[in-house]
Formats: C-alpha cells, sequence, structure tokens
C-alpha cells in the first residue's frame, strides 16, 4: 500500500488534464463564424478578435510585473527564511523554489481559463442560433476546461513539488518531516500571491469599465448595454474574463493549494511515518476529478426552463457522489485511531470532518442563492425598492448583504464546530478541503458565467436575431447567479482554508520554539493584535474601491470625450475607440493594484518582526473573524443589485428605461466593486496573510519580537 495515494493523485490529476485537453479541442473545432452570413462574420469576428486581444495583452502586461515581483520576493524568501534546528538545510531556498513554482502552475492555470473563455464566447453565440441546448454546451463546455485544467494543475504541482523536495531534502528524517511540509507550503504561497493580484487588477479593470459603461451609456444616453456605439463596451467584456475567469481561477487555485499545505503541516506532526494518509490531503481535491466528469455527463439542457436547475444540479450531484466516494477512501487511508496533541481521534471522525466541510460548502452556496437571485424574495423586494429611487434601492441592498452574513456564518461556525471536536486542527484543515471538495465543479460554473456574458454581448454587437439574444440573456441570466454562488462558495472556502493556515501557523510555530503558543484573550499583546487584524479588511476595502472609483472617473470621461468628439457615434456611422478604453482600464490596473499588495503582504511580516509570533496569530484572527463577514456582505449586496435590474429589465416595476430602471442602474453601478473587486479581494487578504505567516513562521521565532526584547 506504500505510496498508493501519490500514484492515485498523479494518475488523477494527468487525467484531469487530459479531459481539459478534450473539452477544449471540442470547443474550438466549432467554426467561430459558424452559420454567419458574410457581413455578420466580419462583425462578429472583429469584435470577438477585439475581446481575445484585450484580454490577453491584459494578462501579458500583468504578468511581466508579476514576474519582477516574484523573483525580488524569492529572493527575500530565501534570505529571511532559515532553520537553526536543521543546519545541513537552508530552508529559505527550498522555500523559495517552492514559491516560484506555484507562482509558475497558478499563471498557467489562469492563462489556459482565459484563453478558451475567449475562444468560448463567440462560439456561444453562433451555437444560441441552432438552440439553447447547443449554447449551454458550449458555455459550460469552455467552462470544464478551466475547472479540469486548473484542478489537474494544483494536484500535478503538489505531487512534483512534494516528490522532487522530499529527494532534495531526503536527508530530514520522519522525525523532522514537519520541516519538509513547511518548505512545500511555499508553493501554496506563490499561488495566493499571484490570486492576490489577479482578483484586485482584474477586479479594478472590469469594474472600471463596466461603471463607464453603464453610466454613461445606459444612464446619460439611454442606449442599451453592449450597444456596439458605446466606447466602453469592449472594454467591459474583457473585464468580464479578467476578473471572473483568470481572478476567479487564481483564487480557488490558492485556496486549493494553502488548504492542501495547511493540512499537510499538520498531518506531518501525526502521520510522519505513515506517507498514504500523509499525502490523503493531496487526494481530496485529485478524486474531485473524475466525480466532476461523472456528475457532468449526467447533466444536459433541453430547454430554457433547465439552465438554472442544470447549474444547481452540478453541485448538488457532485457534492453526493463525493461524499460517498471520500468515504471508503477516508476509511482505506487514515489509521483507526491516531493522536495529536495528546488527544486521540479516528478515522471515521476525519470523515465527518470531510463531510462537515463539504456540507456547509453547499450551504454557504445555496444561501448565497437565495439572497442574490431574482427568483426569490430578498431581490424582489430590493427591485421593488426602486420604485421609490436611488436612496432606499442603497439603504435595502445594504440591509439585505448584512443580513446575509448570517446563516453562512453559523453554517460555517458549526463546520468549524465539529471539525475541531472529531480531529482538532487537522480535522479544521480537512473540512477546508471538504468545501473545496467540488472544485471542478464550482469553477465550471463560475467560468461558464463570463463565457455567456460575453456571448449576450457580442450577439448584441453583431446585430443578431431577437430569438439569439434571448437564448443568451438566458444562460447569462444564470450564470449571474451561478457565478454569486461561486463568490460565496470561494469567500466560505477562504474563511475555513485562512483557519486551517492558522492553526498549521501555530503548529509550526510550536515546532520551532519547542512550547506552546500562548493566545489568551488576557494577553495584552495578543488582543490588541486583534483590533489591528479587525481593522485590516476595512482598509484593504478602502483602498481597492477608492482605485476602483479613480478609474472609473478615468473611463467616464474618455467615454463622454469620444461621444462628443467623435461624430456619428450615437446614429451608428461613427467608429468609437475602444481600443483606448481598454489600455485605460489595462493601466488603471496595474498602476493600482500595487498598494492594496503591498497592505496585505507587508502587515504580517512587519508585525511579527516587532512584536513576534503571537501579535501575528491576533493579527490573523482579527482580519479572518471581520474579512469574511465584509466579503459576504459585500459580494451579496453586489450580486443581489445586479439581478434587480435585470429582474426590473424583465419587465416589472415599470421595465426597461423606467425611472425604477435607473434607480437600479444606480444600484448596481455602486455593487458592481463591491461584488467584483472589493468583496472578492477580502478572499485574499484573509488567505495570504495566513500562508505568508506560515512560510515566514522561522523568521518569527528566529528573529521577530524585536521591540519587546
Amino acid at each position: 500500500m506504500s505510496g498508493i495515494t501519490l500514484i492515485v493523485s498523479t494518475v488523477l490529476s494527468l487525467l484531469g488534464l487530459g479531459i481539459a485537453f478534450f473539452y477544449m479541442k471540442k470547443v474550438t473545432s466549432v467554426p467561430v463564424d459558424l452559420g454567419l452570413d458574410q457581413k455578420d462574420s466580419e462583425r462578429l469576428k472583429f469584435i470577438h478578435g477585439a475581446i481575445a486581444e484585450g484580454a490577453m495583452a491584459f494578462l501579458k502586461q500583468e504578468y511581466k510585473v508579476l514576474t519582477i515581483f516574484m523573483v525580488v520576493f524569492a529572493i527575500i524568501i530565501g534570505i529571511l527564511i532559515n532553520d537553526t534546528h536543521t543546519p545541513d538545510y537552508h530552508e529559505g531556498i527550498y522555500t523559495a523554489i517552492a514559491f516560484l513554482f506555484g507562482a509558475a502552475i497558478s499563471i498557467a492555470s489562469g492563462y489556459i481559463g482565459m484563453k478558451v473563455a475567449t475562444q468560448g464566447n463567440a462560439r456561444t453565440t453562433v451555437a444560441a442560433k441552432k438552440d439553447i441546448s447547443s449554447a449551454f454546451e458550449m458555455a459550460i463546455n469552455s467552462g470544464a476546461v478551466m475547472g479540469f485544467a486548473l484542478v489537474g494543475l494544483a494536484v500535478l504541482g503538489l505531487v512534483v513539488i512534494y516528490v522532487v523536495m522530499s529527494a532534495l531534502m531526503s536527508g530530514l528524517g520522519e522525525e523532522n518531516n514537519h520541516i519538509l511540509m513547511e518548505v512545500i507550503a511555499g508553493f501554496g504561497l506563490g499561488g495566493s500571491t499571484i490570486a492576490l493580484f489577479a482578483r484586485v487588477g482584474g477586479g479594478i479593470f472590469t469594474k472600471a469599465a463596466d461603471v463607464g459603461a453603464d453610466l454613461v451609456g445606459k444612464v446619460e444616453k439611454g442606449i442599451p448595454e453592449d450597444d456596439p456605439r458605446n466606447p466602453a463596451v469592449i472594454a467591459d467584456n474583457v473585464g468580464d474574463n479578467v476578473g471572473d475567469v483568470a481572478g476567479m481561477g487564481a483564487d480557488l487555485f490558492g485556496s486549493c493549494a494553502e488548504s492542501t499545505c495547511a493540512a499537510m503541516v499538520i498531518s506531518a506532526v501525526v502521520f510522519a511515518a505513515d506517507p498514504n494518509a500523509l499525502l490523503y490531503p493531496i487526494l481530496i481535491s485529485a478524486v474531485g476529478i473524475p466525480v466532476a466528469l461523472i456528475t457532468k455527463l449526467l447533466i444536459g439542457v433541453k430547454t430554457a426552463d433547465d439552465v438554472a436547475p442544470a447549474l444547481r444540479k452540478l453541485l448538488i450531484i457532485s457534492s453526493v457522489i463525493m461524499a460517498i466516494v471520500m468515504f471508503f477512501f477516508t476509511m482505506a487511508l487514515i489509521p483507526e485511531f491516531f493522536e495529536l496533541n495528546g488527544e486521540q481521534y479516528t478515522n471515521m471522525g476525519v470523515y465527518w470532518c470531510f463531510l462537515s466541510g463539504l456540507i456547509s460548502g453547499l450551504a454557504v452556496g445555496l444561501l448565497t442563492d437565495y439572497y442574490t437571485s431574482d427568483k426569490y424574495k430578498p431581490v424582489q423586494e430590493l427591485a421593488a425598492s426602486c420604485e421609490t429611487g436611488v436612496a432606499t434601492n442603497i439603504i435595502f441592498g445594504l440591509s439585505l448583504g448584512y443580513k446575509s452574513t448570517v446563516y453562512p456564518y453559523l453554517c460555517i461556525a458549526a463546520s468549524i464546530f465539529i471539525s475541531w471536536g472529531l480531529a482538532g486542527m487537522y480535522g479544521v484543515a480537512i473540512a477546508s478541503l471538504g468545501m473545496l471538495g467540488t472544485l471542478v465543479i464550482a469553477l465550471m460554473i463560475d467560468a461558464y458565467g463570463p463565457v455567456a456574458d460575453n456571448a449576450g454581448g457580442i450577439a448584441e454587437m453583431v446585430g443578431l436575431e431577437k430569438e439569439v439574444r434571448e437564448r443568451t440573456d438566458i444562460l447569462d441570466s444564470a450564470g449571474n447567479t451561478t457565478a454569486a454562488i461561486g463568490k460565496g462558495f470561494a469567500i466560505g472556502a477562504a474563511i475555513l482554508t485562512s483557519l486551517a493556515l492558522f492553526a498549521a501557523f501555530i503548529t509550526a510555530a510550536e515546532n520551532l520554539r519547542g512550547e506552546p503558543i500562548s493566545m489568551s484573550l488576557l494577553d495584552p499583546l495578543v488582543y490588541t493584535s486583534l483590533f489591528v487584524g479587525a481593522v485590516l479588511p476595512f482598509l484593504f476595502m478602502a483602498m481597492t474601491m477608492r482605485s476602483v472609483g479613480d478609474a472609473a472617473f478615468e473611463m467616464i470621461e474618455e467615454v463622454r470625450r469620444q461621444f462628443r468628439e467623435i461624430p456619428g457615434i450615437m446614429e451608428g456611422t461613427g467608429t468609437p475607440n475602444y481600443a483606448q478604453c481598454v489600455a485605460i482600464s489595462t493601466q488603471a490596473a496595474l498602476k493600482e493594484m500595487i498598494a492594496p499588495g503591498v497592505l496585505i503582504m507587508g502587515t504580517p511580516l512587519i508585525v511579527g518582526f516587532l512584536f513576534g509570533v503571537e501579535a501575528v496569530a491576533g493579527v490573523l484572527a482579527g482580519s479572518l473573524v471581520c474579512g469574511g463577514v465584509m466579503a459576504i456582505s459585500s459580494s451579496n449586496s453586489g450580486g443581489a443589485w445586479d439581478n434587480a435590474k435585470k429582474y426590473i429589465e424583465a419587465g416589472n416595476f415599470g421595465g426597461k428605461g423606467s425611472e425604477e430602471h435607473k434607480a437600479a442602474v444606480v444600484g448596481d453601478t455602486v455593487g458592481d466593486p463591491l461584488k467584483d473587486t472589493s468583496g472578492p479581494s477580502l478572499n485574499i487578504l484573509i488567505k495570504l496573510s495566513a500562508i505568508l505567516s506560515l512560510v515566514f513562521a522561522p523568521f518569527f521565532v528566529q528573529y521577530g519580537g524585536i521591540l519587546l526584547g
């Protein structure tokens, strides 16, 4: 049985990459202008090309900046991190290698997702000329490439870094396996660092374009969404891919890598001599690959009414299958009894930890659906509030977001309580992986959203038949809901991942110190640090919202200038300068993502150096609790405002062009940076701070607390 976990994980990761390649070929085998006449074909190819070129151009510019940053930060890791218990190994150098490898895998994942999303959007448009079933299949297949490729790469990357580092550090011995796992945590840090800039930069890009397009085009000029006369419309469509494909992909790649690393740091203390149990965390994500394939093959769409239920069924069915399959793997790979921190636990307890995370993740997703879908009372009430103007719409939207945090947080709290009681800190780490057990499906339906959204925009800009736009609108509406579910899922996973990383950080620090870490709230250092941590999400959110506002201001001025100075735009005889709007979003995103990144990465390092491990622990706890609440509230308020607008556009409360609709558009504009920039980016704050602290634990233990003597 020795090494069976490693072999199975490797085979399943390669299976995931093979499935991704299959669906990529399936998408790209369809001609991009299938069934169009010459005029429509030329127009569609131009728009499709502009979106694809804009998206890839942004990625290339972003990755140039990130490459420089990653090399510099890898050098810092190599210099600052060392473990005096193992003088023959400079832990920092190995950690820096793992860091760069994790960053490279994250970049590759985002690139693949972006590539297929920009290939699938126009093909979904032409598929919608045939029927809703063909259009849905094209969009979901595009999303499948992202899901299978990203999880396959994540699992394969973890396997490779484990095998390589085990060989390079073979002289450590089993008793020092925890040091090996702390080095491997650098892989998670690399992925999470890329996620920070992909989320923040992508969010600023997309919302600058979206706000500019909506406020000038829809509110001031009264033209429809995605109207080709709007200069910002291409940048808006590019932004959908930049933020919701590359950004979300990097975010969830980070969660997967970080949760696995956290669980392995703790399991190294418990299962040092048992490689199958040690690598059980990697297997959880690997098993999700065949489960997702089976689920996808079971679900299809025949009519418009099937679209939204099909996306929900993907999540529910995959969760059920995952729960069954993981029971047998857990019983086979985890010892019947094991001990952690003086307490005895069982393999059945570990399975219940996994199940509690899986169920709470599904519950958070479904609760997000309830608060953000126009099929339910909260969004319908929000739409009704537009009858009395913008002010009441904003008030109702904020109230909805605050209220929507209660039940998801209770679900997450229940999962933490159950898993901690059943398997201690290790149980919490397994619960976080349980929540990510359906990661392939979550990524699939999330990447489906921007593909469907772009398909509708392309149909509008090309001027295709009314029924084509109606079909893409059905796909887009379902995609908006699933995007909200995906954000809720990502936030819930980030909270549990951060707690698992927090537990791993404490475990690593205790191993290095050789004594317990004090986390008493009666300790003034810990209590004070909680306050510092609690304010970080507010400062981070203020910085990202201000960045969106500054970028949107430039975009609005440019769109107004073009309407004013380019003859014939409103009449359809003039051609807007789309490229200039894409350039504004790109420059703004690259410039504005730096300060929030410095805040997140600099705070734990400065606090740890000046005040030590206990202060870092307090900061992590404070930012985790406050950041999670703010992330859920912001994401749900923004999602609800968006769908309230669409509910009115469907003919309710006056319909398109009414005063209620104008109020809803303003509300949606306010919510845009909340749901697509600040809210999701808070995921990264709470995760990145924790994984950074874990990786730098040796530095904090050896050199930290200089102000305390």
